[in-house]
């Protein structure tokens, strides 16, 4: 009897080690054109295996890939794409730089900062005036979403006023679009709830049938 852990060991274990046998046993075929022909057979039973990635971009690309990977890139055939290397899949990827964006308040995010920015650079009008309320009204939705205590509007004023450097004012005493209970934190309204009915209580006496029920 033959244990996995004295069989090598599966390169990709998704395509299983009947593929990484024929694979191997390709490799061993000293008939170049034979050698192809296994090749691409072995590369259409691999995307039988994976139907659910078919629709990829270059699926054809990461089989191929795949063959060559599995085989340790010892396996010489023909392919339809460039023949990766051990060098290409070594070499490490640059490191991304995770972004150091400082927000100055946490519930309005960066995407409300984005917005004072473009709303600045608008020429004063009623047009700007009603954005600079539209987003005052925003931000109150946010604060309330993510803050459940009760909000004064002269506060949000006050930090739209400091997020715009001064350039986005409403007057002292505006009032804001009122934030009603009944709205989900996105401002959704909430969906009515089924009317429950109560089972009958015991003892209590069933109508008889065919009368007729009492209309609420």
């Amino acid at each position: 009897m033959e244990y996995n852990t004295t069989r090598n060991k599966l390169v990709i274990p998704e395509y299983g080690r009947h593929i990484q046998r024929m694979i191997e046993q390709t490799c061993l075929i000293e008939d170049r054109e034979m050698r192809n022909l296994h090749a691409q057979s072995i590369v259409n039973v691999m995307g039988t295996m994976l139907p659910h990635l078919r629709d990829v971009v270059d699926f054809k690309h990461k089989l191929w890939d795949h063959l060559f990977i599995i085989s340790n890139f010892k396996l010489d055939v023909d392919s339809p794409f460039p023949i990766p290397s051990v060098m290409t899949y070594q070499v490490k990827p640059k490191k991304l730089s995770y972004p150091t964006y400082k927000i100055r308040y946490a519930h309005y995010g960066k995407t409300v900062e984005k917005m004072i920015a473009e709303i600045r650079l608008i020429a004063d009008g009623p047009s700007k005036q009603k954005l600079i309320v539209d987003l005052a009204n925003f931000m109150k939705l946010l604060y309330v979403t993510w803050n459940k205590e009760s909000l004064d509007d002269q506060l949000i004023i006050d930090q739209l006023r400091e997020l715009s450097k001064g350039d986005l004012r409403l007057s002292d005493g505006f009032k804001l679009a009122e934030i009603r209970e009944h709205q989900q934190g996105n401002g959704a309204p909430i969906k009515a709830q089924k009317r429950q009915i109560r089972p009958p209580a015991r003892g209590a006496q069933k109508p008889p049938a065919g009368a007729q029920r009492k209309k609420y």
